[in-house]
């Protein structure tokens, strides 16, 4: 590499704000004060002459996103090196807006399932359970025991057990519509599919026959009161009859006691009479 454009280059970055150096070179801070103060553009000038002289792969590490397509083609010189060809792919690449190769994707998608296995949260069982309830149940869920999902757990109020086991019936009739989709037999559906039928159907059994007795009943009620009403009635007409024959009976002796009450007062006049 030229060293007139070495000098060119590291000219141009000393003079840009914010450009990072590490910490040896910065220095100790002063007392009472939280940061180093920053360097002087000479002196970081010569410290990115050094290091682009000393350590060009490490240069473009540090310092490659902010050279121009100019600044990296005076690098081509250098290409022969697999660590400054490298970057100078990576750089040219970023800068062409080419997505990153697959190593690197695998390499991001496997730090951050390091980084979610060790916070501990995302491959819990309760959320996989959550994520995918029908696929937990088929591999872990239908080994368990329902009941124990459903009991209170050490140090929990009952206010959380409750919102819990509202949160357990909700993953339960998903799991339960899925397996309606798909199709499963009734006895393998979650939560006893074919007991719970079993029960239902015999619960709208009982109700069938609660209405029957209760039609029967009235039915018999009902008849109960209409023969209560007939014999009332033949009561009454009894009543009836016999007061009118009573009546009858008392009307005869009652004129029977007065035609001989009337001869015999008669009568006796006429022997009265007579006599006179």
């Amino acid at each position: 590499m030229e060293p007139a454009a070495m000098d060119r280059i590291a000219t141009r970055l000393s003079a840009v704000e914010d450009l990072y150096f590490p910490s040896s070179f910065l220095g100790p801070s002063p007392a009472g004060t939280g940061a180093a103060p920053p360097p002087s553009p000479p002196r970081r000038r010569a410290e990115l002459r050094s290091l682009l002289a000393r350590d060009a792969p490490l240069f473009l590490e540090r310092y490659g996103a902010a050279l121009s397509a100019d600044e990296l083609a005076a690098f081509d010189a250098l290409s022969p090196d697999y660590e400054v060809d490298w970057h100078l792919r990576r750089l040219r690449a970023a800068a062409a807006g080419a997505p990153p190769p697959a190593s690197r994707v695998r390499n991001r998608r496997r730090a951050f399932l390091d980084r979610l296995v060790r916070e501990g949260e995302y491959f819990s069982e309760d959320a996989m359970r959550e994520r995918e309830p029908y696929l937990h149940h088929e591999y872990l869920g239908r080994f368990q025991d329902p009941l124990g999902r459903a009991m209170a757990r050490p140090g929990e109020r009952w206010s959380e057990t409750l919102m819990r086991r509202a949160e357990e019936a909700v993953i339960v009739e998903k799991i339960r519509g899925e397996q309606i989709r798909r199709g499963v037999d009734p006895s393998e559906w979650v939560g006893g599919g074919t007991d719970e039928t079993m029960e239902e159907q015999e619960e709208e059994e009982e109700e069938e026959e609660e209405e029957e007795d209760g039609e029967e009943g009235m039915k018999e009620n009902g008849t109960e009161v209409e023969k209560q009403i007939a014999t009332e009635v033949c009561f009454y007409w009894l009543l009836l009859l016999l007061s009118t024959f009573t009546g009858f009976i008392v009307l005869c002796f009652l004129y029977s006691y007065c035609k001989l009450f009337v001869v015999d007062s008669v009568t006796r006049m006429l022997v009265y009479v007579n006599l006179k």
